[in-house]
């Protein structure tokens, strides 16, 4: 005798059945939209320019390296330094006024409210790192409490190396406020610097699918700005579930669109 009961349907629960399947395979699978284009276009841009401005600033700033390329190289990184410094300032500014309603979004995804769900991701994050496969990390809204603090640190260091940069680009140029005032730019310029490097190699590690659970994660800033049903409801589940239960800024894509 069997160990398992058997199940038997009847016809038209059948035909039910495959007539759901045929219709999502038609359908496609869902994913929801999680960036606009105006989003990404600024995303982009600012790190582009962040990542030539660490680069180049490396050259310009440090002697050592200075001293090995020559000063005609040097004069190169930095007049470059300070034109992408001008973009690197002026785009997210440029695209706040155009969408004042998404800075406002922004702000409040990153200060709102911990829950306990935020706690524990955060606590259970350095485990996960390692163990993965073993540990279930709680839902999350829209943003992470582990990108909140990421981001935080992000936008607080951009800001502040925005405003030394521009303060050190006067000082050296139409408006001189003496070498003490220099110093201390350079050294929160500096300062700063070390701390967006520190969180900008992290969000590459998850945000550029490095780690396995964020594997091709890039393409949802880098490409159209959606993701799949199924990575939406693993990584942002109280997000997702709100979201699908609208419909709204839900599509469907079938296999040879993906």
């Amino acid at each position: 005798m069997s160990k398992h009961a058997e199940f038997n349907i009847t016809p038209e629960e059948q035909a039910e059945n495959e007539a759901f399947l045929r219709g999502r395979e038609v359908a496609g699978e869902r994913y929801i939209k999680r960036h606009s284009k105006q989003a990404r276009w600024t995303h982009g841009i600012t790190v582009s320019c962040c990542m030539w401005l660490m680069f180049s600033g490396a050259f310009v700033f440090v002697p050592p390296l200075a001293a090995m390329v020559g000063p005609d190289v040097v004069f190169a990184f930095r007049m470059s330094h300070r034109i992408l410094g001008v973009v690197f300032v002026l785009v997210p500014i440029i695209s706040a006024i155009m969408a004042p309603a998404g800075v406002k979004h922004i702000i409040h995804n990153n200060i709102c409210h911990w829950t306990e769900d935020d706690k524990k991701w955060m606590i259970l994050f350095l485990p996960y790192l390692f163990l993965a496969k073993w540990i279930h990390m709680p839902d999350q809204d829209e943003q992470k409490s582990g990108q909140r603090v990421a981001d935080g640190a992000l936008w607080i260091s951009g800001i502040i190396m925005g405003i030394t940069g521009v303060l050190l680009l006067l000082n050296s140029t139409i408006l001189p406020m003496g070498t003490g005032a220099h110093s201390w730019l350079l050294f929160f310029h500096d300062l700063f610097f070390c701390i967006m490097l520190i969180f900008a190699l992290a969000h590459i590690f998850l945000g550029a699918g490095i780690f396995q659970p964020y594997r091709g994660m890039w393409k949802v800033m880098w490409k159209d700005g959606l993701i799949s049903e199924s990575d939406a409801l693993y990584h942002w589940g109280h997000w997702a579930r709100d979201v699908l239960k609208t419909d709204n800024g839900v599509i469907r894509k079938k296999d040879d669109e993906k």
